[in-house]
């Protein structure tokens, strides 16, 4: 007997609370990511040091995701703590640079820094990063709000993260 497609697991709406919580959401959205095919996606946080990004899932999801004519983009105060916590997530990011754009924004104090993760489709945002409680929502207008707020970042942003280091 043939098996039919499934419909992809719906991404999580409404919110959210704790960093297991906020780990999974993030893991739910890069596999919708693949699911649906989002052409895009932007992830915006101070340091990503509690992201999931160490996570062999969270790259095999990655590089499922990743194929012609889509586009990563990173924001960040600093890189130093995905270098330092991230291994597989820095080696993906060699492999993909010619996808993935990182930018650096230092004009921001790291506490009011955005803890966002945003698509044509959906978005999730942080809206405190102590407790990790946030909201995800498919309305276009958060995420335009969103996109809005991140381009507004984007724009004060320089170069950072290259995916390698070149030295004498």
């Amino acid at each position: 007997m043939a098996t039919e497609p499934r419909d992809p697991a719906p991404l999580p709406l409404g919110r959210f609370e704790g960093p297991r919580a906020f780990q999974q959401v993030v893991r739910e959205a890069l596999a919708g990511a693949v699911q649906q095919g989002w052409r895009e996606i932007v992830v915006c946080d101070a340091s990503f040091e509690d992201w999931p990004l160490h996570e062999r899932e969270v790259t095999d999801l990655l590089q499922q995701w990743s194929r012609t004519g889509r586009r990563f983009t990173m924001v960040a105060a600093g890189y130093d703590s995905v270098v330092r916590r991230h291994p597989r997530f820095v080696t993906w990011r060699q492999r993909w640079d010619h996808i993935i754009e990182c930018r650096v924004c230092r004009h921001r104090d790291p506490q009011d820094f955005p803890s966002i993760l945003w698509s044509p489709a959906w978005a999730m945002r942080r809206l405190d990063l102590v407790r990790s409680t946030g909201l995800c929502s498919s309305s276009a207008d958060r995420r335009l709000q969103m996109r809005e707020e991140l381009d507004a970042l984007l724009a004060v942003s320089g170069p950072g993260f290259p995916s390698t280091t070149l030295g004498l």
